[in-house]
């Protein structure tokens, strides 16, 4: 005969409390002091009780999940973002659904259909191109319980999370520079996108202010993605005059950019000198390893979701909806040296 599991009134019964009380300090301890919190918890561990969490929600009214828009799930930059959202996301009591926006047939339903559907209590957009309906925007209510992560719209009613993309750019540049380059190119993100704006227009910026020449062609369009790199070398194996060193936008067009050179002989950093941007995990392993701009993703994926649970919960959080911008830092290692001239 199997035991029956424990019920709430037999926490109440070895708390001493009524079964009220229990159940307040389980879904709002603040409003119970301490001392009765303390024994309803030592009555949960003894009798072995556990919270039914789906009855809960469906009580509440609420789904226990949120859901994180992802733009591309087999771009390992997202790893550690997802992590610190998972982490958080878990100890506040939340399901955490990953969606990969690639995927989706149709982009502009995609926040409606999670908010509106009952599917989800909020969503975490790691996608500034996603377009956000007019009628989760707040006019005349509430705005929906939702935050941006790592990207954000230039014009957004939405509080967001994301690095310093200008400091960072601004940072690689000015190695080089150090090292004594003066003939320095980029390799861009995608057209449209925020991230792209922000590092190609800081690192141009930088470079006039330390003197040096901003020319066309060395500034090449990409993708984020691995090709793209390949692409932006295969160009600079084009040219009659080539940059000594290549402000990549991010790791994989790094990756992908020194691994096309290498096939055609020119060897990295004795002959071009580079720079990537976000520090993931391959960046350390890679030959050379790579020097790059390291993003806190763990922090940004952990402090998007405590804004996120905050509003939904309807609390303020420490911060309050005032976006936050991380600071980011250089990370030098093997990629990067004096131009061939200076060496």
């Amino acid at each position: 005969m199997s035991r029956r599991s424990p019920k709430i009134l037999d926490v109440a019964r070895v708390a001493g409390v009524s079964a009220a009380t229990v159940s307040r300090a389980l879904s709002n301890p603040d409003l119970v002091a301490e001392e009765t919190r303390k024994s309803v918890l030592d009555a949960v561990a003894t009798t072995g009780y556990r919270i039914n969490r789906t009855a809960r929600n469906l009580r509440r009214q609420v789904t226990g999940a949120i859901v994180v828009l992802v733009p591309n799930l087999g771009n390992p930059f997202f790893s550690q973002i997802l992590s610190g959202i998972e982490a958080v996301g878990t100890a506040g009591g939340y399901s955490v659904l990953i969606v990969d926006t690639e995927q989706a047939e149709e982009k502009s339903d995609l926040v409606r259909e999670y908010l509106h559907n009952n599917r989800a209590d909020g969503v975490l957009v790691l996608d500034a191109s996603l377009p956000i309906p007019q009628e989760l925007r707040g006019a005349g209510s509430a705005p929906a319980p939702l935050i941006f992560a790592c990207e954000k719209p230039l014009r957004s009613e939405f509080p967001s999370v994301t690095v310093d993309n200008e400091l960072g750019a601004r940072l690689a540049i000015r190695h080089l520079f150090a090292l004594g380059h003066r003939a320095v190119g980029h390799v861009a993100g995608p057209a449209g996108n925020v991230l792209t704006a922000a590092r190609r227009g800081a690192a141009q910026a930088e470079i006039a202010a330390l003197g040096g020449p901003i020319r066309k062609p060395w500034f090449l369009s990409g993708d984020f993605g691995i090709e793209s790199g390949v692409r932006a070398a295969q160009a600079l194996l084009a040219m009659r005059e080539r940059p000594t060193a290549m402000f990549c936008a991010s790791d994989l067009m790094a990756f992908g950019l020194i691994s096309e050179l290498y096939a055609h002989g020119v060897r990295v950093p004795e002959d071009l000198s580079v720079v990537g941007f976000d520090d993931i995990e391959f960046a350390s392993r890679s030959i050379p390893a790579l020097t790059t701009i390291r993003q806190p993703r763990v922090e940004v994926g952990a402090i998007a979701a405590e804004m996120l649970i905050g509003r939904i919960a309807g609390a303020a959080h420490p911060h309050g909806d005032a976006d936050r911008v991380l600071p980011v830092e250089l990370i030098v290692r093997k990629s990067t040296a004096a131009p061939p001239a200076l060496a």
